[in-house]
């Protein structure tokens, strides 16, 4: 079912991506709908302006700016914000073309008249884009960003105030706030902590990752269990790493398969990137490809002996499963008969009981207190 957003612009079509079946959710929250309306009462007479989003989930601002006129650039970190923002550019029978978009691993250009910011779930990334927004900023440029409200708390406005300059924030309309930012007094010495690395024992480099990876300034614990329990066979001759991060489950999987290809796959460009950084700090010669993309959606049908995965339980603010089941239900596509799915998760998640439904049989192969690793055969 499509979703209508209505603003001050206009209404439009919106829907979330990938599509989902009986997905209640909706392509837009509040935090869009404030930001677009402010912008009208403040823009309203103004004409092609030439507008940076950050971190537009699935187009709810760039279409409606780009339909009014303006000239759109989009930064994220998400393949699937892409993707979703030019299938709605083409459900709104928009231009093609009609914007512009920067990998988050980019630095869009210094040539902007207006930054409208809505503030991601990391920290990380949060920080990260307010340092390099340093170098795209000039004095001149308003900048603006938006939340819900409960994700506004008093250590998010000061990265704004911190690094860009003085913030403060709006009221709260439908539980949504703006944060405004002073952006004349700008310090261009300042620079980014990211990329960060850490050393771990289980290897014999530093681990590298760019600020919107898991788990980012150390090895998490779900990761560290996995380890311990890494499948090694000569059957497996294409591993995949789902939902990758910064790659070192895959790059132990190759340590323990030293003939296998391995392939890292993930919907963040910071993850992938980080994964390549790792993989090329290594010592191993493995075959290895990566892919920017949702869940294995670019990878064929029964193509993999084995399919690594630690699945996120959140898109940007949403929580659910969701994402998991998607990944599971790709893994045995990909698989070939035979094939394995391993995966490390939270035991309350009861994911042993979605892989049951799917493969039709899970296996505990191992658990403490926190977490399970499980096997699902094709």
């Amino acid at each position: 079912m499509t979703n209508l957003l209505q603003v001050a612009q206009g209404g439009f079509r919106l829907n979330r991506f990938p599509r989902i079946k009986n997905d209640n959710l909706r392509a837009w929250d509040a935090a869009d709908e404030y930001l677009l309306n402010y912008f009208n009462e403040t823009f309203a007479t103004a004409k092609a302006l030439k507008i940076l989003l950050v971190n537009d989930s699935f187009g709810a601002l760039a279409v409606v700016l780009a339909a009014a006129g303006h000239r759109v650039s989009v930064w994220s970190d998400s393949v699937l914000s892409e993707q979703g923002i030019t299938a709605n550019f083409k459900l709104n029978k928009a231009e093609q073309g009609a914007y512009q978009f920067y990998k988050s691993t980019q630095t869009p250009p210094q040539d902007f008249d207006l930054v409208l910011f809505k503030i991601p779930k990391s920290h990380g990334l949060l920080e990260d884009q307010l340092y390099r927004l340093l170098s795209v900023l000039k004095p001149e440029t308003r900048l603006f960003a938006a939340a819900m409200a409960k994700n506004i708390h008093s250590s998010t406005l000061n990265y704004f105030t911190d690094i860009i300059g003085v913030s403060t924030t709006s009221l709260a309309v439908k539980k949504a706030r703006l944060v405004f930012t002073a952006t004349d007094q700008l310090d261009l010495t300042k620079q980014t902590p990211y990329p960060k690395s850490y050393d771990f024992d289980g290897f014999g480099y530093k681990i590298t990752n760019h600020a919107n990876v898991f788990s980012r300034e150390k090895l998490d614990i779900g990761t560290r269990f996995f380890l311990q329990y890494m499948p090694r066979s000569e059957k497996y001759k294409t591993i995949i790493d789902m939902g990758c991060g910064n790659g070192l489950l895959g790059l132990a999987a190759a340590e323990k398969n030293p003939s296998a290809s391995v392939i890292f796959a993930d919907e963040s460009f910071m993850a992938i990137e980080s994964a390549k950084i790792n993989n090329s700090s290594s010592s191993r010669d493995n075959h290895v490809k990566f892919f920017n993309m949702d869940c294995l959606h670019d990878l064929a049908d029964n193509s993999a002996d084995l399919v690594l995965n630690n699945p996120p339980f959140h898109q940007q603010h949403a929580t659910g499963d969701a994402v998991a089941w998607r990944m599971f239900v790709d893994a045995k596509r990909v698989l070939k008969k035979g094939g394995e799915l391993w995966v490390v998760a939270n035991r309350h998640l009861a994911y042993h009981s979605k892989l049951k439904k799917i493969f039709n049989h899970c296996e505990l192969v191992a658990d403490n207190k926190k977490f399970v690793i499980l096997k699902a055969c094709k």
